[in-house]
C-alpha cells in the first residue's frame, strides 16, 4: 500500500460552482496508482465540494437558487458578519454541504458515474483563491 497527497490552489470569482474534475484526473493519472480511495478535503470554512451532475447547467443554477431561499444573505438571525453579510450564511451553507470527498479509483480512474462531476462550492460573493488538500492511497 502506497499513498501521495498534494494541495490544489483553486480559483473562484465569487458564489457558484467551479468544475475542477479535469485536474483531479490529471493528478490520478500522474500518480501511477491502479487502485485506491482517492479523498478531496477544502481547507476552508466558507466553501465546500459536490459531487454533482455536469451536465445540465441548470442543475447548478437550481442548486444556488435553493441555497439563496434556505440561507438568505444579511438575515438578522446571524449576529457573525465580521465580513460581510454573505460571511455567517457561507459558514452556513458549508456545514449544510460536505468539506471532503472520497471517491474510489479502479484501473487508473475515478470511479465517477456517467454524469458526475467534482465542484468547488463557493459560498462567499468575492473572488477566492481556495486549497484542496488531495491524497491517494492505495497501489
Amino acid at each position: 500500500m502506497q499513498q501521495c497527497s498534494d494541495i490544489l490552489t483553486l480559483e473562484s470569482s465569487g458564489r457558484g460552482l467551479y468544475g475542477f474534475t479535469n485536474q483531479v484526473v490529471r493528478w490520478v493519472v500522474q500518480s501511477g496508482f491502479s487502485d485506491g480511495l482517492l479523498t478531496l478535503f477544502v481547507q476552508h470554512t466558507s466553501a465546500s465540494l459536490l459531487i454533482q451532475e455536469n451536465y445540465d447547467p441548470d442543475v447548478q443554477a437550481d442548486l444556488e437558487r435553493f441555497f439563496a431561499r434556505l440561507v438568505k444573505d444579511g438575515d438578522p438571525l446571524f449576529a457573525h458578519s465580521l465580513e460581510g453579510p454573505d460571511d455567517m450564511p457561507a459558514h452556513v451553507r458549508a456545514a449544510l454541504t460536505q468539506t471532503h470527498l472520497s471517491i474510489p479509483v479502479q484501473q487508473g480512474k475515478m470511479m465517477l458515474g456517467t454524469w458526475q462531476g467534482i465542484y468547488l462550492y463557493e459560498h462567499r460573493y468575492h473572488s477566492q483563491q481556495r486549497r484542496v488538500a488531495i491524497h491517494l492511497i492505495g497501489e
